[in-house]
């Protein structure tokens, strides 16, 4: 059955195009559209969608107040944003997806380019996961005083030692965000093992996921720099546009990016970095896999789980929004624990302790 889409632009050009892609598409059929997101508003109250393809800068109603909107009357779209602000386009997008937006793509200012054929199928793609994915829930946002209750938990933890020299390797994707924010917030500064980590995201945007995880985390999250040695308690983030790896010297590791091409159709591939992971000084590595459409993650922990102690963590269906990459390693006989995302953090510090 066809998924049914309100798209919603400012622009009758842009909604021309857009309608235009996914009407060729057999997958979609474009039900409603909208110029603003009053409109928009107005027909979600009336009808229910698939999803909607949403503009940032409108008239009227624009689409960050839509989504705050939606979350007032606590009501559940599947959104996936498409703007074309460049000056602030990392933080508003982090903002949407904050508010309830499950992803996103951006879209160019000049028409031609949304016609090429690399960016109908990304908008295409992106968009089937996002209509295919859970609702979105309405939690309450997370901060450092929503994990108060942890500290417990980590205090007990840390009376016992955990032995050996170990990393934490996460892969995430469409849902990444938003689960992030319920794993990387409720790990201690103390952490016994740095964290590096995937997140499928263009150029531009892994810099303000890494400051927004920073600002809610005591443990240190950055975009991972070149050449950058690895410490405990600090949260690598891979950058869009290139593959992260872990490159060994004796006992010292350190970030190195490759500039290999697209690997599961994306960029930074999580396959790599788990790759790079096998010839590592760690005496075992804790692979993390949560929400994500694709099979990203799969391969690479295969190849490492052969050659490394390997201990795999998959977050369980029924809170992913997309169980796309937990299912490739689970069904590929690779996870050695499925948990909800709300204890991922703490089977992570199980695993690798805390100093």
């Amino acid at each position: 059955m066809k998924k049914n889409i309100l798209v919603v632009d400012d622009s009758a050009l842009m909604r021309m195009v857009m309608c235009d892609i996914l009407e060729a598409d057999q997958r979609f059929h474009v039900e409603d559209r909208a110029k603003n997101g009053k409109e928009a508003l107005d027909l979600l109250c009336k009808k229910k969608y698939d999803a909607v393809v949403l503009d940032v800068n409108m008239p009227v109603m624009g689409g960050l107040e839509l989504l705050k909107e939606l979350q007032v009357r606590k009501m559940p779209v599947r959104v996936m944003m498409a703007s074309t602000d460049t000056r602030e386009g990392a933080k508003v997008t982090m903002d949407a997806l904050e508010l309830g937006a499950i992803d996103f793509v951006h879209k160019s200012g000049n028409i031609k380019n949304n016609r090429t054929e690399e960016f109908q199928k990304n908008f295409c793609e992106t968009l089937y996961a996002v209509a295919s994915s859970r609702e979105p829930a309405f939690g309450k946002a997370v901060s450092l005083g929503s994990i108060q209750s942890d500290k417990k938990f980590v205090s007990m933890v840390r009376k016992h030692t955990i032995a050996g020299n170990k990393i934490v390797a996460i892969a995430s994707s469409t849902g990444g965000p938003k689960a992030l924010q319920a794993v990387i917030p409720k790990l201690p500064k103390g952490l016994n093992a740095p964290v590096v980590l995937v997140q499928h995201m263009p150029v531009g945007f892994t810099k303000s996921l890494a400051e927004r995880l920073d600002s809610l985390s005591e443990l240190t999250v950055t975009e991972a720099r070149e050449g950058e040695m690895l410490q405990k308690g600090h949260v690598y983030i891979s950058k869009g546009g290139m593959h992260m790896n872990v490159s060994s010297d004796q006992r010292k590791s350190c970030i190195h990016y490759s500039n290999e091409p697209s690997r599961e159709g994306v960029k930074p591939c999580a396959n790599y970095m788990y790759e790079s992971l096998i010839n590592s000084p760690f005496d075992q590595v804790v692979c993390v896999v949560l929400t994500g459409m694709g099979l990203d993650g799969t391969e690479g922990i295969r190849n490492l789980k052969a050659k490394k102690q390997t201990f795999v963590i998959a977050q369980q269906e029924n809170t992913c929004a997309v169980y796309g990459m937990p299912k490739g390693v689970v069904k590929a006989g690779l996870a050695n624990q499925i948990v909800e995302l709300d204890n991922v953090a703490q089977e992570i510090i199980m695993n690798v302790g805390v100093k």
